[in-house]
């Protein structure tokens, strides 16, 4: 009975991981069964059956444009059919990005004679990949700290000790990812559906001050040790302005539950990774000799402002 109970259990894992890996979403018509890109100019549709030549050949039935920009639309210089007549690759003008959504209309589908119904179909890629290059965004190429300089104030006060980083950075990444999947919900099933959007400040700050009162209640009544490690930090978390911003971001650009949590996850680690790489660093400068008119402040920001430079080095790293 215990092994059948276990086969169930990674079944089910199983199953979370591959929706989680590829997405929740079809390729949006019952008759196509794959949109996907190729090279750096193509996009490849395959069907479930054969399609007619000549309505796969003319490129005036197809319409294509970023979902961020659908006043611009594509243009398809040839479309080209495989023999199986199953798979048809849309070769572009110019190169796509393929780091955005891509919306894909066609006219009428025409199979064999028959008239399967227009499309409008999503092609991105694979949903692992973005979920990735969210993460490593928001932690390494746009660093919240080093390349939009937000939370500074937190930044320079709680990096002059390992500790207090490792600390503040550990806490900080448990109040965004939580604070973060709740505004989500709440954008996505009450502030936009009541067309309320002008208040996702106001909305957004109470949040914020909301998951930092529950993980310290939670901290204190479950486990005090911890709570007393951690609860000088949890009241600094609101005056990060990282924790705003993050919700922000999230309903701008319309993240779904995995992206955002992806997003807020990477914020946090990557102002733990800036908070740890800082304090090392003021550590080393306690013992060096800084002249006097550089002790202290001056020569943090000017270490930041090296970091910063070095930070650079990720812009316009692609992964997937």
């Amino acid at each position: 009975m215990k092994s059948i109970k276990s086969y169930h259990l990674l079944v089910g894992v199983l199953l979370i991981a591959a929706l989680f890996l590829t997405g929740c979403e079809g390729a949006g018509h019952k008759f196509v069964k794959k949109t996907e890109f190729k090279d750096s100019d193509k996009i490849v549709l395959t069907f479930a059956g054969p399609v007619d030549e000549v309505w796969a050949t003319n490129v005036a039935n197809f319409s294509c444009y970023e979902k961020p920009d659908p006043d611009i639309v594509l243009t398809i210089k040839e479309a080209v059919l495989s023999p199986e007549k199953t798979k048809l690759t849309l070769i572009f003008e110019a190169p796509l990005n393929t780091g955005e959504a891509h919306i894909l209309s066609t006219t009428n589908i025409m199979s064999e004679g028959q008239d399967m119904g227009a499309a409008l179909l999503t092609v991105k890629k694979l949903y692992f990949g973005v979920l990735m290059t969210i993460f490593l965004g928001a932690a390494l190429i746009k660093n919240f700290v080093f390349t939009k300089y937000l939370g500074l104030c937190v930044f320079f006060g709680c990096s002059q000790k390992r500790s207090t980083a490792i600390g503040m950075g550990m806490v900080f990444t448990i109040v965004i990812a939580f604070a973060a999947t709740m505004a989500w919900a709440l954008y996505q099933f009450v502030l936009k559906p009541y067309q309320l959007t002008f208040l996702n400040i106001v909305v957004f700050i109470g949040l914020v001050s909301l998951s930092v009162q529950g993980v310290d209640t939670i901290l204190r009544k479950i486990n005090p040790a911890l709570f007393k490690a951690f609860g000088v930090y949890l009241v600094l978390v609101i005056a990060n302005c990282i924790a705003i911003a993050v919700p922000l971001i999230l309903a701008d650009n319309e993240y779904t539950g995995w992206e955002s949590f992806s997003l807020a996850l990477g914020a946090g680690i990557g102002f733990l990774i800036a908070l740890f790489l800082m304090a090392c660093v003021r550590e080393k400068l306690e013992l060096a000799k800084v002249p006097p008119s550089f002790q202290g402040l001056p020569i943090a920001f000017v270490t930041a402002g090296l970091f910063a430079l070095a930070f650079l080095g990720f812009s316009g790293l692609s992964i997937y």
